[in-house]
């Protein structure tokens, strides 16, 4: 794996996605370098999926204009799709319970296809192809702090006997295994303690170090990352004496639009 190669280096000017229910997230302004650590923050429901979506180019954009390494979206998302990476996004990477955190290297490894060299380094049987797997994963595995020996059964740990930080790492792996500029995850925080979430900044910090730049989603963003929000930092339930079924359909009818959108739009996705 190239952990050197530069970044991609992302400008947004007032994007949006939308569906046929409404707008899962609008109005979202981003400038960053290549190699730069990028925190979506905001509550579930406030369409963060959709925004790692459309920055990959998995997602078509309604309104605004964003250029990621130097590529338009919407138009050229299919080039985007090839530079980018997901990691951890429900329904459409997620890892299999089943299946050990080896298999799911392996698996990695021959959908790459960028093995380079004789056919002998490619075939799946030639030395040099398995000797190139091999380095392929373990540095995968470098980048993300994910040691073998920590798990139960070594890299024969199915999945569902996986930590959640263990898990998350995992999904890391995978989406950086053949170099992405840019590599999204999801929900980095989620069901994670203080000194978990502490540990994953630093991993997704140490990405952006080494050059490629990182977009996490999260309900809290370190002070050192570069801070999109999917919703207003302003938005909050508009104080009442007395609430009645009419006016409480004002923040949690938004939040469940913007859930119901995010859902279309993850589906949208995951048919593309």
């Amino acid at each position: 794996m190239d952990t050197t190669r530069q970044g991609a280096a992302v400008n947004a000017r007032g994007i949006g996605v939308k569906g046929p229910r409404g707008w899962a997230f609008r109005d979202v302004h981003l400038t960053a370098d290549p190699g730069s650590l990028i925190a979506v923050e905001g509550p579930s429901g406030s369409g963060r999926t959709c925004l790692l979506l459309a920055l990959t180019g998995r997602m078509q954009l309604a309104e605004g204009h964003a250029t990621v390494a130097g590529f338009p979206l919407p138009k050229r998302m299919g080039t985007v799709r090839s530079l980018t990476a997901i990691a951890h996004v429900p329904g459409i990477a997620d890892l299999e319970p089943a299946l050990t955190a080896g298999e799911h290297l392996e698996e990695q490894a021959l959908l790459g296809r960028r093995m380079a060299g004789s056919l002998g380094a490619r075939l799946p049987w030639g030395r040099r192809y398995k000797e190139a797997t091999r380095a392929r994963v373990e540095a995968a595995l470098s980048a993300v702090g994910l040691d073998p020996a920590t798990l139960p059964k070594g890299l024969r740990t199915a999945v569902r006997d996986l930590e959640r930080i263990e898990a998350l790492r995992l999904s890391v792996a995978l989406a950086v295994m053949h170099g992405p500029r840019l590599v999204a995850i999801d929900d980095v925080d989620l069901k994670l303690s203080a000194d978990e979430r502490s540990q994953v900044w630093q991993m997704l910090r140490d990405l952006a170090l080494n050059g490629t730049t990182v977009v996490a989603a999260a309900s809290a963003a370190p002070d050192d990352a570069i801070v999109v929000r999917t919703a207003p930092a302003d938005a909050k339930p508009a104080p009442s004496p007395a609430p009645t079924p009419a006016s409480t359909t004002g923040t949690a009818g938004t939040t469940d639009t913007h859930e119901e959108e995010a859902a279309h739009a993850l589906a949208e996705a995951r048919r593309a």
